[in-house]
């Protein structure tokens, strides 16, 4: 039987997989490895908020499992700069306290937030240099470069006695990135040939057929693109795709026109490249301040909000809530971005809105203005030959991704491939791999300044009051348990204000009835009697109104 079975900790011949986030979704990344009594957490991420998390904006994995055993937990490598594989360690790394691990530029990038949480002199980060070898308890690790749209994108190699596995986080194979290094092919060949239990990777392309493409492809698109335009140029792209920002500069200097970063999150991450050694050999940016100083056939605008955030710059230039940039009609924006699923909504919106202003809207439908950052099933295909892992383990994708991908792990001769999801702990040796255990996950809500479950009951009455409407009474009892005057009820979002008092009215009457109705010693208790009352304006309102709204009942004797 598995020592963890028994203990609940890993045994010394025990290597196990256990990913809390990130697996049957894309996005929050959390993994963890267990070996010889300790644990390596890999990667600690968010993804953001939509129409059905009302008020919250960042949510992030439940780290409960290995809060609970904070004491065996080694370290924290970061594969990564993007937020959702680092953008949770600011608000939990309270509730784990344990070394973090990373590149140069991805600790750029941590400890801006890290500053912003006042957390910068409390938590121990260790940098860790591109193609480097250290130690975390138990796990010796091996960083090998690939490439993604960021810089520094690494893969783990983790030994351990009983077996060496190889976690990809997120990447491509990009024949000319542009900004980085290139592949290290040699290493993950190398790799292959020492022998791999098992792989643990990208999911999120799987089911998309040949390879991902390059970045020197869409900057040869947007130098020609660009030129083709007389009035001013928007581009919005992702800010961490420093690559892409490289490119708008070229563009810009190729075109004569000045170029502009438009958003803060753009300024923080060119920031981070410059004091890490990238884009130094560029003409400095514009600020927004200055842009509306520019001629419009000299101007590039380079903007965060591809994504339809409100917040974010293009966005509110749409709207006309940005204080210093302004578009007009004969204008471009270009779309140098993918649409991430569950945006479509917002960016449609956002695009009719541009369009609806006179203003050209121009997206990787049209031109060739963006290449993912994830394998393909043609790159899948060359890392597992690289490779050759006795184990495949998709992880970074929806269950459809996670299932492509087993059976293309298949279809390359790997012996086994194991589809979990997140809180299925997989043991990879000792032993034919297999799912052992499933444990409690769940997810975190940033909502105002607390972090709160998601599947509280303050989520689901909020997502219930949005849908439905919210309703309340106020009924007071004189000593006898009767009804003393007529009972309060405020409607929220249920009825027009022209015929809301009728429909008042009606439930009023429906509470009256109810509350009289019961005998005489339910009337002396109050849960009884608030909640005859509460199911009464339900019942009501549903019948009236076809809605099913939160109702709060207040309940005063006098």
């Amino acid at each position: 039987m598995s020592d963890y079975l028994k203990t609940g900790s890993p045994g010394d011949d025990e290597l196990l997989f256990l990913p809390l986030g990130g697996t049957g979704e894309i996005g929050m990344n959390l993994n963890l490895y267990g070996h010889a009594g300790q644990w390596l957490m890999v990667d600690l991420g968010i993804t953001f908020g939509d129409e059905s998390t009302p008020g919250v904006d960042v949510i992030m994995p439940n780290p409960a499992f290995i809060e609970e055993r904070r004491d065996e937990l080694a370290g924290l490598i970061l594969t990564h700069a993007h937020e959702d594989h680092l953008g949770a360690v600011a608000y939990l790394w309270d509730r784990l306290q344990c070394p973090v691990y990373a590149t140069p530029f991805t600790l750029s990038v941590l400890r801006r937030k890290l500053a912003e949480a006042d957390l910068l002199d409390r938590v121990p980060v260790i940098e860790v240099p591109l193609s480097g070898t250290f130690s975390v308890g138990p796990f010796d690790i091996e960083l090998i470069t690939l490439t993604h749209s960021i810089p520094e994108p690494n893969a783990l190699v983790i030994e351990t006695p009983v077996g060496r596995v190889m976690h990809t986080g997120d990447w491509k194979l990009d024949p000319d990135p542009l900004v980085g290094a290139n592949v290290d092919e040699a290493a993950l060949i190398r790799t292959g040939e020492a022998g791999v239990l098992a792989m643990v990777g990208d999911s999120t392309n799987a089911l998309v057929r040949g390879d991902s493409g390059s970045e020197a492809d869409v900057r040869e698109t947007l130098l020609d693109l660009v030129g083709r335009f007389e009035n001013r140029v928007a581009v919005a792209c992702f800010a961490s795709n420093v690559a892409r920002l490289e490119t708008m500069a070229r563009v810009g200097e190729a075109h004569g026109r000045q170029v502009a970063l438009v958003g803060r999150s753009l300024w923080r991450m060119y920031e981070c490249a410059k004091e890490t050694g990238y884009l130094r050999d560029i003409k400095p940016f514009v600020t927004e301040h200055d842009v509306g100083y520019l001629p419009p056939e000299k101007t590039l605008l380079v903007c965060t909000g591809s994504q339809g955030e409100s917040r974010a710059a293009l966005p509110r230039i749409a709207n006309g809530d940005h204080s210093e940039v302004s578009l007009d009609p004969g204008d471009v924006v270009i779309f140098s971005s993918r649409i991430i699923p569950g945006n479509e909504i917002s960016i449609n919106r956002l695009h009719n809105r541009l369009s609806e202003q006179g203003i050209e809207v121009v997206t990787a439908y049209e031109e060739n203005v963006h290449v993912s950052g994830h394998p393909a099933r043609d790159e899948l295909a060359q890392m597992y030959q690289w490779i050759r892992p006795k184990i495949a383990v998709p992880v970074h994708g929806e269950p459809r991704h996670l299932l492509a991908h087993a059976k293309l792990a298949e279809d390359c001769q790997v012996p086994k491939a194991i589809v979990g999801q997140n809180g299925s702990m997989i043991r990879l040796a000792p032993g034919p791999g297999e799912i052992i255990d499933e444990v409690f996950t769940g997810r975190l809500a940033m909502d105002g300044r607390r972090l709160i479950n998601l599947e509280s009951t303050v989520i689901r009455d909020r997502r219930r009051m949005i849908y439905n409407g919210s309703a309340v009474a106020t009924i007071l009892l004189g000593p006898d348990g009767m009804i003393s005057g007529l009972p309060m009820v405020s409607l929220h979002g249920i009825e027009d204000v022209d015929t809301e008092g009728d429909v008042a009215d009606e439930v009023i009457e429906a509470v009256i009835t109810a509350v009289e109705r019961l005998p005489q010693r339910d009337r002396d208790d109050d849960d009884t009697v608030s909640e005859a009352a509460r199911r009464a304006v339900r019942r009501s309102l549903r019948d009236l109104c076809g809605k099913r709204p939160q109702t709060e009942i207040h309940l005063v004797r006098v």
